[in-house]
């Protein structure tokens, strides 16, 4: 109970509360991108700093290894059951939001471990950019993958009316179909190329790597910045995210019984997951934590940006809606202190 007490969690309530009694309460978008912007970056300058204090130990690489496997095992875990009850398009666009990582749920997640004087390595924010792209870049290729099935299975259909075209048959040159923006013909480099150069990864990856060079004299100058300032930063950001939050829930209503489940029970079989591996590992207690946190996350930025792009034919109600609506607001409220309460007996800290 005293979890729900951090002013960050109550803000988030507040939000939700404002728009469920139709307040006008409303962050302006402005507001709402430079508190995002400032998260990102006052996040990838910890990491970075606390990378410079620690360098590259075998815990380090051991968290970061742990991340991309998760990384690539969530996603194509989560293909393999949605593929049962949605199209491949819908199955490899979910499988890609729930696969991806929340950059506020990791923050959230590294602000209750403070107040709960659970040591944590910033360097993790390294291995939650590791975790944002594999997921988009497997969803496209599961795509691509169905789109060449169906292009198959409809070619012996399409052989009568292709004989017709043929040169002195009296029928007219059919041209060749042309790969929209999510066809078979979009470029893999192309998808990378967006995830990296995303300004989310950009401005996360460059502050780590400005906390990194300048180590102890920088943290000492961002100090009342990236430190002091957070928290209340924090607060105004998820004020903004629980109106959101709230604006989705008439989606999440719509959704079939299964989708429901699995954007309940997904979450807590990827941190369940994350917890195994992190304890085989012997990843210390406050890295685990957020690589738990990391895995049991749904991205509803970085991802729907991409695969509304790179796959067309998914239904974006879907996978915006039960990230948002629902996994977003049961890990923030109820997930973190969660995880972290199993961590704290598991590993007797």
């Amino acid at each position: 109970m005293q979890s729900l007490l951090d002013p960050a969690i109550l803000f988030f309530a507040l939000g939700v509360f404002a728009c469920l009694v139709r307040s006008n309460l409303e962050m302006p978008v402005a507001i709402s991108k430079f508190l995002s912007i400032y998260l990102l970056m006052a996040l990838g300058l910890k990491g970075g700093f606390a990378l410079a204090a620690s360098g590259m130990t075998p815990s380090v690489v051991s968290s970061l290894g742990l991340a991309v496997l998760l990384a690539v095992v969530v996603p194509l875990v989560g293909f393999a059951l949605l593929r049962r009850f949605l199209s491949g398009f819908d199955a490899a666009a979910v499988a890609a939001t729930y696969g991806s990582v929340s950059a506020v749920t990791f923050v959230t997640a590294t602000q209750y471990l403070e107040s709960q004087h659970i040591a944590y390595g910033g360097y993790m924010a390294a291995a939650m950019a590791l975790m944002e792209s594999p997921a988009i870049i497997l969803a496209v290729m599961l795509a691509n993958a169905q789109r060449q099935r169906l292009a198959a299975a409809a070619t012996p259909a399409a052989a009568p009316v292709l004989a017709m075209a043929m040169p002195g048959t009296g029928g007219g040159a059919m041209p060749a179909p042309r790969a929209g923006p999510g066809g078979p013909g979009l470029s893999i480099g192309k998808i990378l190329h967006e995830s990296f150069t995303d300004g989310t990864q950009l401005l996360l990856l460059g502050a780590m790597v400005i906390g990194l060079v300048t180590g102890d004299a920088g943290k000492a100058a961002m100090q009342p910045f990236s430190g002091d300032l957070f928290k209340g930063m924090l607060c105004l950001f998820l004020l903004d995210m629980g109106l959101a939050t709230a604006r989705n829930l008439p989606a999440v209503r719509k959704q079939s019984p299964w989708l429901l489940a699995y954007a309940v029970l997904g979450p807590l079989v990827h941190a369940s997951l994350a917890l195994g591996l992190a304890w085989m590992a012997q990843v210390p207690a406050g890295d685990a934590v957020l690589l738990v946190v990391l895995a049991a996350s749904a991205s509803y930025i970085a991802v729907p940006a991409v695969v509304r792009y790179a796959i067309p034919e998914a239904d974006p109600s879907l996978y915006v809606s039960l990230s948002l609506g629902l996994t977003f607001p049961l890990n923030i409220v109820l997930g973190i202190p969660l995880y972290t309460q199993v961590v704290q007996r598991l590993w007797g800290v």
